[in-house]
């Protein structure tokens, strides 16, 4: 819990005079912030935020953003040194145990993960039960939330134990059951998982391989899979992850809670950025057509936006992005990929990198250019990007999940409203009317 400063600040009713203390918190870094939470009870007013951008629903110390600066930090560690250096798990091990992990611990924890991969045998037929059409998010948001009437025997909340089987399933499960949900779109027997493969190169065998021959996948393919995983673990009080906060906040299990994130994620304005980067590049069409669509986008009249550039969070470059970059670099020349698309998009690049308007405005690359075209090159449908997304967020919210469940000052979820409705008003029988 965030400590109080021995300040506080004076909020005064400009109408009737009348002045309140509220207290002043302070994190281990970041903007200090009010606390609210006495404001109703003294004074009768609540506060006005809507999508809750200037208010701190929780406190936490897994993730902290420094937009202005453009700085991502797990548990402490930049994104930058993590992506560097670490693969997934020993990340996966930092959101959900708070630290790194020692040589022993992390072969303790590769198997824990490795050897909860394989899922229910029933889930089978429950995949049958969707449209082979149907979307793969769709899919996950069934099948996730069915989880819980598989493994029953870990949704007890109240059990720190029961929790941490929960999180190790979650973890393990979701490559698995992402790549059935494409598997089962284009109509290819279901792969089952392998122990000896690391978690990035197994998601991309049971996704890509076939039972008729071996599965092989270059190096630098398996390490940027295994980079967009890390880059899309945690991203703080983001829509889907205060999704599954508040549901979380209701008691609900851990499996409904990660559907519910799922859900949120779905949505275009938060996971399906790198899809519509995808959709803006199909749309621009050819190189020669770059200038008009540069000029489009920086016509205030015209809806047209340059998709992939800038972020709501980082007012700098997005730290994910330089890492991202090389990773795309390099899987397009081991690749050797020749796709118009993707030559679009590195002159794209190229060319907004120079613009002074986007200069200026600070509007440069984010993560989710890089990773529509690194998906694409290896092979990904644009409706599998956002599964992706989901896949690697989940020790995010797992995380996030085991933190709020643990805090004793976590309240259930009950968000206020400004009222603009009718006042109370006579019933009129329907004849009257």
């Amino acid at each position: 819990m965030s400590d109080t400063s021995n300040h506080t600040m004076t909020l005064t009713d400009n109408a009737t005079g009348q002045s309140w203390e509220l207290p002043v918190m302070e994190g281990s870094v970041g903007p200090k912030v009010i606390d609210i939470r006495k404001l109703y009870g003294q004074s009768g007013y609540f506060t006005y935020d809507p999508g809750f951008t200037s208010t701190a629903s929780c406190d936490s110390a897994i993730t902290y953003i420094d937009g202005d600066k453009g700085v991502l930090l797990h548990r402490g560690y930049s994104i930058e040194d993590l992506a560097e250096n670490c693969d997934f798990l020993e990340v996966c091990h930092l959101l959900l145990r708070g630290e790194l992990p020692k040589a022993q611990e992390l072969e303790d924890f590769r198997n824990t993960i490795t050897y909860h991969t394989m899922v229910h045998e029933q889930l089978m037929n429950f995949f049958r039960g969707f449209r082979r059409d149907a979307h793969p998010m769709a899919v996950m948001v069934g099948v996730v939330g069915a989880l819980s009437a598989f493994y029953h025997d870990s949704t007890d909340i109240n059990d720190p134990e029961q929790r941490m089987i929960a999180s190790h399933r979650l973890v393990a499960k979701m490559p698995t059951i992402a790549a059935m949900a494409y598997k089962y779109s284009i109509g290819q027997p279901f792969m089952y998982p392998r122990n000896d493969l690391s978690y990035a190169h197994n998601f991309l065998r049971m996704t890509f391989g076939v039972p008729a021959e071996d599965y092989e996948v270059a190096p630098a393919v398996v390490r940027a899979m295994d980079r967009i995983f890390i880059l899309h673990a945690d991203h703080e009080q983001n829509a889907s992850t205060s999704t599954v906060r508040l549901a979380g906040s209701s008691g609900a299990n851990p499996f409904a809670c990660i559907s519910a994130g799922i859900s949120s994620l779905w949505g275009p304005a938060h996971g399906g950025a790198n899809e519509a980067v995808l959709n803006m590049l199909t749309e621009i069409g050819d190189k020669k057509n770059i200038p008009e669509f540069l000029a489009r986008a920086k016509d205030k009249d015209d809806p047209f936006r340059l998709m992939g550039f800038g972020h709501r969070v980082y007012k700098n470059y997005d730290p994910r992005a330089g890492v991202l970059k090389k990773s795309c670099d390099e899987v397009l020349d081991q690749l050797g990929v020749q796709d118009p698309l993707l030559e679009l998009a590195r002159e794209l690049e190229k060319i907004a990198l120079e613009d002074d308007y986007f200069v200026q405005r600070k509007l440069f690359p984010n993560v989710d250019f890089y990773s529509g075209i690194i998906l694409k090159a290896i092979g990904f449908p644009t409706s599998m990007f956002t599964v992706l997304f989901a896949l690697a967020r989940t020790v995010g919210w797992v995380a996030q999940w085991n933190e709020m469940i643990a805090d004793p000052h976590q309240k259930i979820g009950r968000p206020r409203q400004l009222f603009l409705g009718h006042d109370q008003r006579e019933f009129v029988p329907v004849d009257k009317r």
